[in-house]
């Protein structure tokens, strides 16, 4: 089934020495101390030295070194290592020298010869592994590059989604620089075009958070100053052109540039940059200002892929920092609408009033919540406290109109509390916008200056007035509720009024959800930390007590707060 065995003259004198001569694998023999014994034909051909020139040299010194060609140190020779302890080992990325000075990449293989139990040298097979690393090398810088494509892909996708969790300009971009510093750049900083004219640099950050003294400068901007547009900042911002400086130049004294040159050639030279980014925030036609991306490592400067990853986060960016600035003039608009609709508290004979109102926490959007307070014309006092359904301009707006119609229709309707609020529920979908809201309309009947006072109400679908007692006890008044203004009257049935005695020195608060009401948490829970709490202050001043209660919102919040309260005299 074979060749026949018995066909090779293996016993012949000089059989083996003729079998190694005609290998096409190196053979090196080496004796106790390393010095070459016997080379075949194939060791020479892969040298490029002959026998009887390798013949007693030393083949460490002769043949080892590392990578960039130096001779590698003796204890850091694995082969050295196996001789000295008589052991068998095996390699891969040697590196020999060729009699011509070239590297030769290397695999091998080497065994201990033994003779009567000592060892009397070593056999050393090598070959070839040139082509082996060129393809490792490639297969290396492959993957590479497609960890760092998919590592910026996964930057973007980040910051995209990070930077469409706020509505705050300053919180966006300190979100943006902490994903870029380090994972991309080892500095970054923001500049933003003003309503002035001027560049404004709003953040930068470095290692650990340093900012180079560069934050918070102003300078003219490029169209303003008539110089530096051929900066890369400069072209960034008024041509909306991403620069890419792969080897820092030199940078001549700030003092030597106009103003645009010299706050981006500064920061370069302060941070010790050697590659450097510039992009502008936005399209074209909308450029709200410019990132700029920094390494210091001249061994890894930014290259085109780059260049396209932090462009794209920059068009990502502008978007949103036009976003944040339309809802911010949103925003300022629809809290001066409300500030100027909360009219002056009335003064209502000994009867003592106060009132706040606290917009949404930063980055949160504006709300629809109100109070009111006046003196109707039987001489009752009207308490109101509502919050439209919405988080918008158009729920401040309606906010306006239920205000305004609200105030009419109590001025003109004496009678109950619940009878006013269904002529407001009548005509709400006619004559507003609201689609829904929530309120409380109450009056507190009696002689302003002796009482006795009593206070009748109705809530639609609002939070329980919370009544404090100076004896130490409060409790919520939950008779009244009737259904939200907007869902539609339930046959003929009429709002529910009610009433309840208000006792010498006893506090009346009125409130909106935001105040009791936390993301996480139940309703229960908020009413109990108000009672809580308002109960520690009531012997507090009526604008203290206000004051301190907003101070302990719920952490989480994130809507807005309207409060109301009244104080009876005390006996």
């Amino acid at each position: 089934m074979g060749d026949d065995v018995g066909a090779w003259p293996v016993g012949e004198p000089g059989f083996w020495r003729r079998v190694v001569e005609r290998l096409g694998t190196a053979v090196l023999v080496l004796d106790t101390a390393g010095r070459v014994i016997a080379a075949n034909p194939a060791t020479e051909r892969l040298l490029g030295r002959t026998t009887a020139a390798m013949r007693g040299a030393d083949a460490h010194d002769l043949l080892h070194r590392d990578a960039d060609g130096n001779k590698v140190p003796r204890d850091r020779c694995p082969l050295l290592h196996a001789l000295a302890e008589g052991k068998g080992a095996q390699g891969e990325g040697g590196t020999y020298l060729r009699a011509d000075g070239r590297l030769l990449a290397v695999t091998w293989s080497a065994s201990p010869l033994m003779e009567d139990g000592s060892v009397k040298g070593m056999a050393l097979l090598f070959t070839d592994a040139t082509g082996d690393r060129r393809i490792h090398r490639e297969r290396t810088a492959r993957t590479r590059a497609l960890e760092d494509l998919n590592e910026r892909l996964s930057l973007v996708a980040e910051i995209t989604d990070v930077l469409g969790q706020t509505l705050e300009t300053d919180e966006a971009l300190a979100r943006l620089v902490r994903l870029l510093v380090p994972r991309l750049a080892d500095w970054a900083a923001v500049d933003l075009r003003t309503g002035s004219g001027e560049v404004h640099r709003v953040t930068v950050t470095g290692p650990e958070g340093r900012n180079a003294g560069f934050q918070g400068r102003s300078v003219l901007g490029a169209e303003g100053a008539g110089e530096g547009e051929d900066s890369p900042l400069g072209r960034a911002l008024t041509g909306g052109e991403s620069v890419l400086q792969d080897r820092v130049a030199a940078v001549t004294p700030a003092a030597a540039h106009p103003p645009l040159v010299a706050l981006h050639s500064g920061f370069l030279a302060a941070v010790g940059a050697r590659s450097a980014i510039t992009v502008p925030l936005g399209a074209r036609d909308r450029i709200t200002g410019a990132l700029t991306v920094v390494r210091t490592d001249p061994a890894h400067p930014f290259d085109e892929d780059d260049l396209a990853a932090v462009s794209d986060v920059g068009r990502r960016v502008g978007v949103v920092i036009d976003n944040t600035r339309r809802y911010g003039r949103q925003r300022a608009v629809a809290e001066a609408m409300q500030r100027n609709l909360l009219a002056p508290l009335p003064q209502h004979g000994h009867l003592r009033l106060a009132a706040r109102y606290q917009p949404a926490p930063a980055g949160s959007q504006v709300g629809g919540d109100w109070y009111d307070a006046f003196i109707l014309k039987d001489g009752a006092l009207a308490l109101v406290i509502g919050d439209v359904v919405g988080h918008d301009l158009t729920a401040a707006a309606g906010m306006a109109q239920l205000h305004g119609i609200l105030r009419s229709l109590a001025w003109d309707h004496t009678g109950p509390p619940g009878a006013v609020v269904d002529r407001l529920d009548a005509a709400m979908p006619v004559i507003t916008s609201v689609p829904l809201a929530t309120l409380i309309l109450a009056r507190v009947e009696g002689d302003p200056d002796t009482g006795p006072w009593t206070l009748r109400w109705t809530s639609a679908g609002h939070p329980p007035p919370l009544l404090l007692s100076p004896d130490g006890t409060a409790c919520f008044l939950e008779a009244g509720q009737g259904l939200l203004l907007g869902t539609g009257s339930v046959g003929d049935a009429d709002r529910p009024d009610a009433t309840h005695p208000l006792k010498p020195g006893s506090t009346l608060l009125l409130y909106t959800d935001g105040l009791v009401e936390t993301p996480g948490s139940d309703l229960d829970t908020g009413l109990e930390e108000l009672r809580r709490h308002a109960l520690a202050l009531v012997h507090e001043p009526l604008d203290r007590l206000c004051e301190d209660v907003l101070a302990h919102l719920p952490p989480g919040s994130s809507d807005d707060v309207a409060l109301l309260a009244l104080r009876v005299p005390p006996p």
